[in-house]
């Protein structure tokens, strides 16, 4: 079983990041608060767009991967998981949401951790722990990404 360990180790670190690319933490942390509602040309979103979305995301990812009593509901794409608003709601928006979105991602840690791996999750279509893991990895690390660029595009 050192193999489980060892691949349970992996994941957490390429929850955590911080390998290819710099932490979920030092990347919200650059976003000054004047810029966190801005949107440059050609940009989809601004920076509070997609914290909120990636919360959102890894919320919904944890849910489900928690299922066991039945009660997740899917949720409708994309009203549940993007905010219509560019700006933060209140100055205590990017905060709880980055507070939210570490809590959750430490939550997801422990469930590699003490989680079955492999086992298909009986209310899914063939998910397991693995995938969701990996899944919520690279969303993160894609919208990290965005993030980055987002940064110095808007100054």
């Amino acid at each position: 079983m050192p193999q489980i360990q060892s691949l349970r180790e992996h994941l957490v670190a390429q929850l955590r990041g911080g390998q290819a690319y710099d932490t979920f933490d030092d990347i919200v942390g650059e976003f000054p608060p004047d810029l966190r509602g801005a949107v440059p040309d050609k940009a989809e979103h601004s920076a509070w767009q997609i914290l909120e979305h990636m919360r959102l995301s890894l919320r919904d990812i944890l849910e489900f991967s928690k299922n066991e009593d039945g009660s997740y509901a899917e949720k409708n794409w994309p009203d549940d998981y993007w905010p219509k608003d560019p700006n933060p709601p209140d100055s205590t928006s990017w905060p709880h949401s980055v507070k939210a979105y570490q809590q959750d991602l430490e939550e997801m840690q422990e469930l590699v951790q003490a989680g079955d791996l492999f086992a298909k999750f009986p209310w899914g279509q063939g998910q397991t722990l693995l995938r969701e893991t990996m899944l919520a990895a690279d969303h993160a690390a894609y919208h990290l990404g965005q993030l980055v660029i987002l940064r110095r595009l808007v100054g």
